[in-house]
């Protein structure tokens, strides 16, 4: 019998036998991991190897096959890609994500790009497939790895899709004719979705303001605000910068769900009456009164003294303001919560009994202080040194403002000493803090990026108007008309009516102006948009008038009313021109936010009228309507601006203060 011998090199060593089980046992894990958790990138990066080999061009490298990718994104069609929005609001029905993240997957498929699906329109601008083309890529933008190609491609579809979506509102159900909300309801669409902004580039535009780290999904606003509105001008200190990320630590440390906030309060709740106890934190509570607009400019207020007195700011929101604004502050919330034995304030001591004492050693743990404008006491003079050595050591202070109290602080030699080296320029504190703190919640900021996107995206300008009635008894709905249409028209915001001309005859300029009304009465916005339907303006320009809404009265603690007045103030705030009404805390926010002087309509009293009709206001910040009478020494105080060099008299309340810049 013949017995078969293996020659040496028939048989495979074992050496080599041991290094070839070796690579197959680690490299077999690893690849069944990356086909499972990308299958779509492996197999596009197959099929453009595929392609290559086909047309003799093995030897491309992968930037290369980037490029080829990448400029599948050139060859879209602008009309094509207006389809994105459907497709993209297909996927968030789904609960596809459409995010472009730092190591993410793009995913690029035939439907997103051509508005059908995948196969559906033969793929003619995605290289004759309708596969999915995935793209790996590390930031957007192309400054990592080897896919500078694929990430300009992406860069520039989202680009071009971001202009479209900023000219085109695809969202038809929401608004009647004359751009209102359908039956007063400020429910939106569950398919709406929202093009993705590069976090890394969010701190340059805000000039370091806001903070990196937060999920982008929980308040889209904060990502995506800045693109509908301009650069501001005026960028933070860097102490500014600095006094923020400072407090956002003692936030973070201190904050509701916190070890820290559960021992401090426990400690401040179990305190003896007569003597203040030591802890670890120190706390603001900020109570509301009044209507959203005094609310949101004493939660600013608050806030500056909160930071120059190393407080944690808790705000008391009741349900009408849950779904207004987004946390501000990383890995926390600033809302007191309801449970707080100090969210009553009964059985607390005030202020004037401390002052009575005037021992801290004798006061009690919480004390409440009122600011509010019509209360007469001698809180006025909180801000004094000597009332603040008692007030610092008493670990919880409830404050109930309805007023920009901010320049009262400058009282105080503290005080005014790191508010100058906070803000350089004094008339864009409220514009800074309020960019930092009122974020629109993703309810409120879907309602306001949709009305925008529908009226105002297309025009060439946008006008706001902002008509507050304190007493539409005593005041003539005629007079008012007439002090508006005095304003805009002298003064050149609006363009005056050809009565000569029909507007069927009239040569256009094709420039469009879009005139947002803000108002409780729907007469201002049907008068204004009548008078401009009827006949053509004498420069051909087009006016289109646009009003959200129009409750008739004003609704305190009301969430859908607050909602409504929350939208429409930030859309004011996107204008390029700005009309208020005078001593509206409404219009206030309105200015700061958008950093905007806005031409102030003067209030009417019955039939007498204030000529001119409108002035110009000469500051971004909003008017302390009741500021201090006495020094801190108790001798009268005459004439409160004239004792600072960066205080004025408001235009539109001679009793009232404002800040302006006095740095030039």
């Amino acid at each position: 019998m013949e017995i078969f011998q293996a020659k040496p090199h028939n048989m495979i060593s074992s050496k080599r036998f041991t290094t070839l089980f070796l690579v197959l046992f680690i490299s077999f894990p690893v690849a069944v991991i990356v086909f499972s958790m990308y299958p779509n990138s492996t197999l596009a990066v197959f099929e453009v190897f595929s392609q290559a080999r086909e047309a003799g061009k093995s030897d491309q490298n992968a930037t290369t096959i980037g490029s080829q990718l990448g400029g599948r994104f050139h060859n879209i069609s602008d009309d094509n890609l207006r389809r994105v929005g459907a497709a993209e609001d297909r996927a968030a029905t789904s609960g596809v994500e459409g995010k472009v993240e730092r190591g993410t997957t793009l995913n690029v498929t035939s439907e997103l790009l051509t508005g059908e699906p995948n196969g559906a329109s033969g793929g003619s601008e995605l290289g004759g497939t309708g596969t999915v083309q995935n793209v790996r890529h590390d930031r957007l933008g192309g400054k990592e790895g080897n896919n500078n190609s694929v990430s300009s491609g992406v860069t520039e579809l989202q680009g071009r899709y971001k202009k479209h979506r900023a000219t085109e509102g695809r969202t038809k159900n929401i608004t009647t004719k004359d751009g209102g909300l359908k039956n007063g309801s400020l429910k939106s669409s569950k398919n709406e979705s929202f093009p993705r902004v590069n976090m890394d580039n969010r701190g340059e535009v805000l000039g370091g303001l806001l903070t990196l780290g937060f999920d982008e999904a929980s308040c889209i606003s904060r990502v995506q605000s800045h693109l509908y509105r301009k650069v501001s001008p005026h960028k933070p200190s860097p102490y500014l910068i600095s006094k923020l990320r400072n407090y956002e630590q003692i936030h973070t440390k201190c904050g509701p769900n916190t070890r820290a906030y559960d021992r401090s309060m426990t400690k401040i709740e179990r305190s003896n009456d007569n003597n203040a106890t030591a802890t670890t934190c120190k706390y603001l509570i900020w109570t509301p009164v009044n209507g959203l607009g005094n609310q949101i400019i004493s939660i600013a207020a608050t806030f500056l003294y909160a930071i120059l007195t190393d407080r944690v700011l808790l705000v008391k929101f009741g349900k009408d303001k849950h779904d207004l604004f987004c946390e501000p502050f990383l890995n926390s919330t600033w809302i007191l919560p309801e449970k707080s034995p100090f969210w009553k304030e009964n059985h607390i001591q005030t202020y004037q009994i401390l002052l009575e004492k005037d021992n801290a050693s004798n006061s009690k743990s919480v004390l409440f202080i009122n600011l509010q404008h019509s209360y007469s006491s001698p809180e006025k003079k909180f801000h004094c040194d000597h009332r603040q050595d008692l007030i610092r050591k008493i670990p919880l202070l409830i404050l109930r403002s309805d007023q920009y109290f901010v320049p009262s602080l400058f009282m105080n030699p503290l005080f005014n000493e790191e508010i100058n080296k906070m803000f350089p320029e004094k008339d864009t504190i409220f514009h800074h803090l309020g960019r930092y703190l009122f974020h629109p919640s993703n309810e409120a900021w879907k309602l306001i990026r949709r009305y925008y996107q529908e009226h105002l995206a297309k025009a060439d300008e946008r006008i706001g108007i902002q008509i507050r009635v304190f007493n539409a008894v005593s005041t003539p709905q005629q007079a008012i008309m007439d002090l508006v249409l005095s304003c805009t028209l002298n003064r050149k915001i609006l363009p005056k009516v050809d009565l000569q001309t029909s507007t069927s005859s009239v040569g256009k300029n094709e420039t469009v102006k879009a005139v947002l009304v803000a108002s409780l009465y729907e007469e201002y916005g049907d008068n204004l948009r009548r008078m401009y339907q009827k006949k053509p303006t004498a420069s051909g320009e087009s006016i289109e008038v646009y009003q959200p809404s129009h409750e008739r009265k004003q609704m305190i603690n009301d969430d859908k009313h607050n909602l409504k007045a929350w939208m429409e103030m930030y859309l004011l705030s996107l204008s390029d021109v700005l009309v208020t009404t005078s001593l509206s805390t409404f219009g206030y926010v309105a200015q700061g936010l958008g950093n905007l002087k806005p031409w102030l309509l003067y209030k009417l009293v019955s039939n007498e009228t204030h000529f001119p009709p409108c002035e110009q206001d000469f500051s971004l910040e909003p008017c302390y309507h009741d500021p201090p009478k006495h020094y801190c020494d108790g001798k009268p105080l005459k004439d409160f601006a004239s004792s600072f060099s960066s205080l004025k008299k408001c235009k539109d309340f001679s009793f009232g203060v404002k800040l302006v810049d006095d740095s030039t």
